[in-house]
């Protein structure tokens, strides 16, 4: 391998990650529109890359359902059709009561002191106004999910739950209704008393309902919403 092939190498290496995981963040956060372009030179001329390194993130975005490339046009962030929507939640009504079982026999004090601390935060967000406390809060209640994941232990779960709820956030980016967080703090709440009693079965319960609340929430007649890149992905 040449020199600069091996610069070339390292600066995907480095960069690919850093961009896609900003423009994941972006797209959780609501900040990123379903629909958006993300034009390679745009991208790398806000973070400074070669177009190289923009178009090995965006392809990993894709592996992810997060961003679709088109021949000709290039890359978007996704826009998920109805059916996909219902799909989502319909693998997290499958997905999710198996988490709480199995991070069950792995919960400890300092777990439900982890989740309570998210909860503490989701809250505090809760009575905050602005566009930037409204994604806040919407990443917070994403991460109560996820660590909910982690406590399974189980990396393959993790990851695929990450993925999920990702795609979770895409769609309500796209189909949301509700002026406050679509993954209600007070259902959270429940679902972490439930665990700490040791009630696996009431938990899997408030957690299908919870589920069922996120979707009862969006319309599914979607109204196209623009994004500006630069102001989504520099804050």
């Amino acid at each position: 391998m040449t020199s600069s092939n091996l610069a070339t190498s390292e600066n995907i290496e480095i960069g690919a990650p850093h961009i896609r995981d900003s423009i994941r963040e972006a797209i959780v956060e609501r900040r990123l529109a379903p629909g958006t372009k993300l034009s390679e030179s745009d991208v790398g001329g806000l973070f400074n890359v070669s177009r190289t390194v923009v178009r090995a993130a965006l392809q990993a975005l894709s592996y992810e359902g997060l961003v679709t490339v088109e021949k000709n046009r290039g890359a978007f962030v996704a826009y998920p059709s109805v059916a996909e929507a219902q799909q989502i939640f319909a693998t997290r009504r499958l997905i999710e009561p198996g988490l709480l079982r199995e991070a069950a026999p792995h919960l400890e004090k300092r777990h439900i002191k982890e989740l309570r601390d998210l909860l503490a935060e989701e809250e505090r967000l809760t009575i905050q106004r602005g566009q930037s406390a409204r994604r806040a809060e919407i990443k917070a209640s994403g991460d109560f999910h996820l660590a909910i994941a982690a406590i399974t232990g189980n990396a393959i779960l993790k990851r695929f739950m990450d993925e999920l709820i990702a795609r979770s956030s895409l769609v309500i980016a796209l189909y949301g209704q509700s002026v406050i967080s679509s993954c209600g703090h007070s259902e959270h709440q429940e679902i972490v008393d439930a665990l700490e009693r040791k009630d696996v079965d009431t938990a899997c319960a408030l957690m299908l309902e919870h589920i069922d609340h996120i979707e009862a929430d969006l319309d599914l007649r979607a109204t196209k919403r623009d994004s500006n890149l630069k102001d989504a992905l520099l804050l």
